[in-house]
């Protein structure tokens, strides 16, 4: 994290501070635009990012959302813009409209960029039913190109390289995502056997248990397009409209019910009003009596997640707690 909000700083300053626009982000602006200043703007725990404000050639002003990134930019900003897009495709009103990704060209290091509207926010808890109105519709309406789970492109969990590649079993994808999340933390943040042999248990005993049913017996699993990181950091209230946005998108088509699983962290304020709200618009899935384990279990992705970006967290003994949990519920069914 330190080298990557470090190294960006050269290309754009402190918040506040102005900056000359790189041409690689004048290119695709639209043709006949004039900037009008590009300054920093908000925070970002492994990018940087600013507002641009141009003349289009009609005259008119238009603002945009420009985010930086160094260490492995490229896949970051395709990524993000790439999720973005199949996103706003569903919702437009949901997830500002993305624009582009790119390469400074003058910026050393190597700089990438993802560039989309910019939308006036109040960083507020969205309205429960107005914002799980909005997501279910976006998984109910989505279709993946393949009809399988995963995604077109590589993208990020923050800064972590997600396994998304097209698979047809949703017990197969969860498997390699889990298992390449936990291969990361580890490595980060040491071992600690207890805590993988019950890893060890999840992998073989407890993801097959769950997750297969949901293919069995006949039964067939849409996979819907996820935001991929749904938290309170990652949702506003648009100041213009007063409705619920989205951004900070890591996209891939999943199990609905993989949305939710952050929600589950005892740290996230999306709460009990959320579930109730988000179950009334898509039921649990069958078997429904799983629905709990599910949730729990997708929601060790996300703490995972969150002990790579944040390494030495206290969340490794809860994460433990949690897998223990699990172990136990399993057992006893």
């Amino acid at each position: 994290m330190g080298e990557t909000q470090s190294s960006v700083k050269e290309v754009i300053p402190d918040i506040g501070g102005n900056f000359a626009l790189d041409e690689g982000v004048i290119e695709v602006l639209p043709s006949g635009s004039r900037v009008l200043d590009a300054s920093s703007f908000g925070s970002s725990a492994w990018t940087r990012t600013a507002r641009i404000r141009v003349q289009l050639s009609d005259g008119s002003s238009k603002q945009y959302f420009l985010k930086c990134a160094t260490e492995g930019g490229q896949v970051m900003m395709e990524g993000e813009f790439n999720s973005m897009t199949e996103l706003h495709k569903l919702a437009p009103s949901f997830v500002p409209r993305p624009h582009a990704w790119g390469k400074f060209h003058l910026a050393s290091p190597v700089t990438h960029f993802f560039l989309c509207e910019f939308v006036d926010m109040e960083n507020e808890m969205p309205d429960p039913v107005a914002f799980c109105a909005r997501l279910a519709e976006i998984h109910l309406n989505s279709q993946s190109p393949t009809g399988q789970f995963g995604f077109a492109v590589p993208n990020c969990h923050g800064k972590i390289v997600q396994s998304n590649d097209w698979d047809p079993s949703w017990t197969s994808f969860f498997t390699k995502l889990l298992v390449s999340f936990l291969k990361t933390e580890i490595g980060i943040n040491g071992p600690w056997p207890e805590y993988e042999q019950a890893f060890e248990v999840i992998v073989k005993t407890v993801v097959p248990q769950l997750l297969d049913p949901l293919q069995a017996n006949g039964r067939v699993l849409k996979p819907s397009l996820v935001h991929g990181d749904l938290w309170e950091e990652n949702a506003a209230i648009n100041l213009s409209t007063g409705e619920p946005v989205v951004f900070d998108a890591s996209a891939f088509y999943a199990h609905n019910e993989y949305e939710l699983g952050t929600w589950r962290r005892e740290t996230i304020k999306f709460g009990r009003s959320h579930f109730n709200q988000y179950l009334r618009n898509i039921p649990p899935s069958e078997p429904v009596e799983q629905w709990d384990d599910r949730v729990r279990l997708y929601s060790l992705k996300f703490n995972l997640a969150h002990m790579i970006g944040w390494p030495g967290a206290p969340f490794v003994r809860e994460e433990y707690v949690s897998l223990r949990c699990l172990v136990w519920s399993m057992d006893s069914g």
